[in-house]
């Protein structure tokens, strides 16, 4: 009994040591001119830090709903398949599973789909009124 306690003091205090000597201060920067430095490293960068129009943020909005829509789609196959893989011998969990996943794929179609053709008409749209 000794003995054990020994050994695990011995563990701490290496432990301890590790911790105290092998770690490095780690001090967080000044960001109360986080603007400034975003701006500056934009800039840099080559891009253009003016305000956006309102195509460009159309634009973020229709990306963001679609990285949305694709991990939605992705959470439907993963439990979809889980319902599958768990089924033991149970049919209509099966069924159930099967109906999942292929509403989860006619799903993304129908947002693909809807996306390449908005996309289409965005860009006869465009280049109608740019010429």
């Amino acid at each position: 009994m000794k003995n054990s306690k020994i050994k695990i003091y011995k563990y701490l205090i290496v432990f301890i040591v590790l911790l105290v000597f092998l770690t490095s201060p780690v001090y967080a920067a000044d960001l109360s001119n986080w603007k400034g430095y975003l701006d500056d490293t934009a800039v840099g960068s080559g891009y253009n830090t003016d305000a956006t129009s309102f195509e460009v943020y159309v634009g973020v909005i229709t990306r963001t709903a679609l990285s949305l829509l694709g991990i939605i789609f992705l959470l439907l196959m993963v439990y979809g398949g889980y319902l599958w893989m768990t089924d033991r011998g149970n049919t209509d969990q099966v069924e159930k599973a099967k109906k999942l996943i292929s509403a989860a794929i006619i799903g993304l179609v129908i947002v693909v789909g809807a996306y390449v053709i908005s996309y289409f008409v965005v860009e006869l749209l465009t280049a109608d009124t740019l010429q």
